[in-house]
């Protein structure tokens, strides 16, 4: 397991929150560190513009928000390899409530992905659970762990097959995004075919 970050260093200029990203749950040597750490930062223009030039930790307290370097970069057009939907939302939050207000969520949906990954990743599993961890409610996370710990201590999904686990949360994660007219696919496209 990677070790603990305060919550803040997980969060972007642009509003996604790192810890849900397959790039930083990765345990490949190519993981990254997160936005706000590291050298792979520095070709984000939003990054340079925010944290760089304006000494800010996300947009959401720039004067300018949502200025158009923003939007063509988060856009509503295209996800890259994590779910850019959540972006505007978050910066949303952190302005009416507040960024502490806003880690705890993030935390919250951090420790139920990571929970997700340790007990139902069959090795193909990891992107999707982070896209669903990024969009479905906290709650709605806890029931699926509930709803599919439930299936296999039954029996009814045998829990030696980690694929068979991983096919069944999948499964339940899709429904319950159905349920909530949520779409757990990554939107292709080019990035700022958005606003």
């Amino acid at each position: 397991m990677n070790k603990p970050l305060p919550e803040s260093q997980l969060q972007g200029a642009c509003g996604l929150y790192c810890g849900l990203c397959p790039r930083y749950q990765s345990s490949s040597p190519s993981r990254c560190p997160g936005c706000q750490l590291g050298e792979q930062h520095s070709y984000c223009s939003v990054w340079r513009c925010a944290v760089h030039t304006k000494g800010l930790l996300t947009c959401a307290k720039c004067a300018e928000y949502p200025c158009a370097k923003l939007k063509l970069c988060i856009g509503e057009g295209a996800d890259s390899f994590l779910s850019h939907q959540p972006a505007f939302p978050n910066l949303e939050r952190i302005r009416a409530n507040g960024l502490e207000s806003h880690l705890a969520e993030a935390r919250e949906r951090r420790e139920l992905l990571e929970e997700l990954l340790a007990r139902y990743n069959d090795g193909r599993s990891m992107s999707f659970y982070c896209v669903a961890a990024a969009l479905l409610s906290p709650e709605r996370l806890r029931q699926a762990l509930q709803k599919v710990d439930g299936t296999v201590s039954q029996g009814r999904v045998n829990k030696e097959d980690l694929k068979a686990r991983a096919r069944a949360m999948r499964s339940t994660l899709q429904e319950y995004a159905t349920q909530d007219g949520i779409s757990l696919a990554l939107r292709k496209g080019k990035a700022g075919d958005g606003p």
